[in-house]
């Protein structure tokens, strides 16, 4: 691949922080005065892998082998003299080394990723024949959850801050490592979380014959649809090196709001596809659309509507951002 800094014009210095600084190129392109202070800076994540940043004018992009070159770090290289015909052929030859990247990368996290186990609090193994469960049964099956999907732990009997839960078990490969609790009363906040950074709820939920895994961002989501949650409104890097190791299609569907819709852009620097549905205004997650459509109607618009297209995903998001 190509040699980023050996394209860089002009003089160059090293930092004690491991970035490598020069006269950013961005700025006058921008709109900005032209850097002659040495604030554009290229870090490097192994041998190839690099991440550009001006701390003038914070133009950013990066470039990451066996994924294809950006439109931000296209605009780079054209800015720094290189043609395009040269960036196309770059960004080919990048996607050629995906295979490989992919089955190594999935190896080394294989190996590498663990969480510590955690004991789930105390309390009852939902049953629902038993009439003292019956209001977390039906939280469940309002939400079209099946009770029987996870051991579920409730606490009808519990007092203080402890009470009218419903304590929803994190796995990974058949280890608790974690846990989420529901209240179902009006106190705030209603879930209380103990997971480790890294962590994607569902992991254990996915069946080797299944060819995509859909990443959500709320746990009743996930469940509702046999998926993946986040957790948060963004993908650290350590979990999509545990959603590496599923060896799927990623398909990332955003909640509909004004923090949910963030994560489009990052889900596409990974190489995921983005599903944005139009559903009607009132559906603002996946389970509200699994309520309201069914949990089958939910799956087949998701994956009818699974897109890397920047643009069909640009103005999907912007249809949606209207309604808000």
């Amino acid at each position: 691949m190509f040699d980023i800094l050996s394209i860089i014009p002009g003089r160059k210095k090293q930092t004690s922080g491991g970035w490598t600084s020069f006269n950013a190129i961005c700025c006058s392109h921008r709109g900005h005065r032209p850097d002659d202070r040495f604030r554009g800076g290229i870090k490097f994540d192994g041998q190839t892998n690099w991440v550009y940043h001006c701390f003038n004018c914070s133009y950013s992009c990066n470039f990451t082998l066996g994924r294809s070159i950006s439109e931000k770090t296209k605009q780079f290289l054209l800015w720094s003299g290189v043609d395009i015909e040269q960036i196309q052929l770059w960004s080919l030859e990048s996607l050629r080394n995906k295979d490989f990247l992919d089955f190594t990368y999935t190896k080394k996290v294989r190996d590498t990723i663990s969480f510590k186990s955690r004991e789930l609090p105390e309390g009852e193994l939902l049953d629902s024949n038993n009439p003292n469960h019956s209001v977390f049964v039906e939280y469940l099956r309002n939400r079209k959850i099946d009770e029987a999907l996870l051991p579920f732990i409730v606490t009808p009997n519990d007092k203080g801050r402890h009470s009218n839960r419903i304590v929803i078990p994190y796995t990974y490969k058949g280890k608790t490592v974690g846990h989420t609790s529901r209240f179902l009363d009006n106190r705030i906040p209603k879930y209380i979380n103990y997971q480790e950074a890294g962590y994607v709820f569902g992991y254990d939920l996915q069946k080797p014959e299944w060819q995509a895994c859909i990443v959500v961002e709320g746990i009743f989501d996930a469940m509702s649809v046999h998926g993946c949650a986040l957790t948060h409104n963004t993908i650290s890097t350590e979990q999509a090196q545990l959603l590496a190791q599923l060896n799927k299609k990623i398909i990332v569907v955003p909640d509909r709001d004004a923090t949910g819709l963030e994560i489009c852009d990052k889900a596409l620097e990974f190489g995921y596809s983005v599903s944005l549905p139009d559903w009607d205004s009132s559906v603002k997650d996946v389970n509200d659309a699994v309520v309201k459509y069914g949990r089958l109607p939910t799956l087949l618009s998701i994956l009818e509507n699974a897109t890397m297209s920047k643009i069909k995903i640009e103005m999907q998001r912007r249809k949606i951002a209207k309604g808000l």
